[in-house]
């Protein structure tokens, strides 16, 4: 049944949400808006508009219901996702300059990964950081088809891998070589299951629309792959876990709710295709939505996994 913005498929997705909460139109005027992650320390909350070479800055006011939209950084090397490290500073998948950065403490940018094996990375997409500092991220073409989202180019190294990268040594290591585009990518909330989305339907009409499970060794090597759900609108994305292991995806009408097992428990219904989400707030209670030209925002009654 359809509730206002929510469609329950199991009662218990009604318990998740709030009928009463209105899915709110933050900001629009961007061609691509991708990345969210939220600065609880700063309150404000850093995503991407990839085509406009550009990062935004949502400040929310007092009420917490509306903002201000400003430019963060602009040009950006085409950012697509970003998230957090143990120190607080902001990870970013770069297109443009087929890399992964990371922003210092005092505005210098490091770069923590451009190439393997002596070859240029694709276009990075989306990354998530492990308790252990530990980076992982995702490496499909999509920022090199065109000069939309990057520049146009040719790949190097052969595939679209899922990468792992070790700021103690200094070592990346592929930790999956068998996606199509691996895109959107989080840990469960005792890092014992990663979840890796792959889009390969978007270029491949009998590609894969899933996100797949494995899990977590202690050596950090991943086992056991699974189809963890099929996505029924559009293609998966960006996603994150709240504190019970539901996955909260972005989808192509919308946010779809997993429960740990797999089942479909609702969406959250989003006049535009989603790209990516974030839990945000002081309470980590408020969902950040990146809709194709817009940012909007939920108030949900769970609390989002701990990101830095």
């Amino acid at each position: 049944m359809i509730v206002s913005e929510y469609l329950v498929l199991d009662r218990s997705f009604a318990h998740l949400t709030n009928s009463n909460a209105r899915l709110r139109k933050l900001w629009t005027g961007s061609a691509w808006a991708e990345g969210p992650v939220f600065f609880r320390d700063g309150n404000f909350l850093l995503f991407s508009d990839i085509p406009n070479d550009r990062i935004m800055r949502f400040v929310p006011d007092f009420t917490g219901l509306d903002g201000t939209v400003s430019v963060y950084r602009q040009p950006c090397n085409n950012t697509n996702g970003h998230t957090r490290d143990r120190e607080g500073r902001l990870i970013s998948c770069e297109h443009g300059g087929r890399r992964v950065s990371r922003t210092e403490l005092d505005g210098r940018i490091t770069v923590i990964a451009d190439s393997y094996n002596g070859k240029k990375l694709n276009s990075p997409n989306d990354a998530v950081v492990k308790s252990d500092g530990t980076i992982w991220f995702t490496d499909p073409s999509y920022g090199i088809l065109s000069d939309l989202e990057g520049w146009k180019a040719e790949p190097e190294y052969g595939g679209c891998y899922v990468f792992r990268f070790n700021p103690k040594d200094g070592s990346l290591t592929v930790v999956a070589d068998d996606f199509l585009k691996p895109n959107g990518i989080a840990f469960s909330p005792d890092e014992k299951i990663l979840y890796i989305a792959d889009t390969g339907a978007s270029h491949d009409p009998d590609g894969p629309k899933h996100i797949r499970a494995f899990d977590v060794t202690e050596d950090n090597k991943l086992k056991n792959s699974r189809v963890f759900a099929e996505c029924d609108a559009g293609l998966f994305d960006g996603f994150r876990l709240d504190t019970d292991g539901r996955v909260w995806s972005s989808a192509g009408d919308g946010v779809h709710c997993f429960a740990p097992d797999g089942q479909l428990l609702g969406k959250i219904l989003v006049p535009e295709v989603v790209a990516n989400v974030c839990f945000g707030g002081f309470k980590r209670n408020r969902l950040y939505i990146c809709g194709t030209t817009s940012l909007y925002a939920v108030h949900v009654t769970v609390t989002g996994a701990q990101v830095p």
